[in-house]
């Protein structure tokens, strides 16, 4: 499960391949990581109509059934958009793609004994181009943290799905939907879901490789 990853594209590479035409993100940053419950760009579908640029939460509202106490961390990864939960979700005006260069999973065989366990980090090629996760968003009303009470607050999440060779001998299990092309970007913004789905699918083996860890800039 992808719980990290970072974005270091600026608002005019993000407007220009999502195709948006309106920034109310103010996002401005050489380089963020971005981890569960933490705000970052998406574009989506806006009130108007407009394609636009906004910050959200990470993390979608946890399936009321596996909620474990008195507060929603969220849900980050979305395997299975067929469970009743997410359904809700799956039309043109709930999606939205999600900026990012690069993703992480952790790498439990280069763990050394006594350290934290390292991460493995992916991107399309040394350069780290944009692209983008295939999410979902929506306004929700509840409790991320306990000292803070009930909140208003904008969430989102994306798709996973199985794993390529890049990333299989670190995360067997799933990896992220992950878009290239502004024709993909169309299609997950626009199509009904019968077609919109057909992306869910893993990024070919050739399109991905790992990187060194984002280097951090002030």
């Amino acid at each position: 499960m992808c719980n990290l990853y970072n974005v270091r594209s600026n608002r005019e590479a993000i407007l220009d391949l999502s195709r948006g035409m309106v920034d109310r993100s103010s996002w401005n940053e050489p380089s963020r990581d971005i981890y569960p419950g933490t705000l970052a760009p998406i574009v989506r579908v806006g009130a108007d109509g407009q394609r636009e640029m906004v910050m959200a939460t990470w993390g979608m509202p946890t399936p009321p059934e596996r909620i474990r106490g008195n507060y929603d961390p969220g849900v980050t990864n979305i395997r299975n958009p067929d469970f009743k939960h997410w359904r809700p979700w799956l039309g043109p005006e709930s999606r939205c793609v999600v900026p990012f260069n690069s993703f992480a999973e952790p790498n439990p065989a280069a763990k050394v004994e006594g350290e934290r366990t390292p991460n493995a980090w992916f991107a399309r090629n040394a350069e780290r181009p944009l692209m983008f996760f295939a999410g979902i968003w929506t306004a929700w009303h509840g409790v991320k943290k306990v000292r803070d009470g009930a909140r208003d607050f904008e969430l989102f999440g994306f798709l996973t799905c199985g794993p390529n060779n890049v990333v299989k001998p670190i995360h067997e299990k799933a990896m992220p939907v992950i878009l290239t092309e502004a024709e993909e970007v169309e299609t997950w913004m626009t199509a009904p879901w019968e077609i919109a789905r057909e992306l869910q699918r893993s990024l070919p083996d050739d399109m991905l490789v790992i990187v060194p860890p984002p280097t951090k800039i002030d």
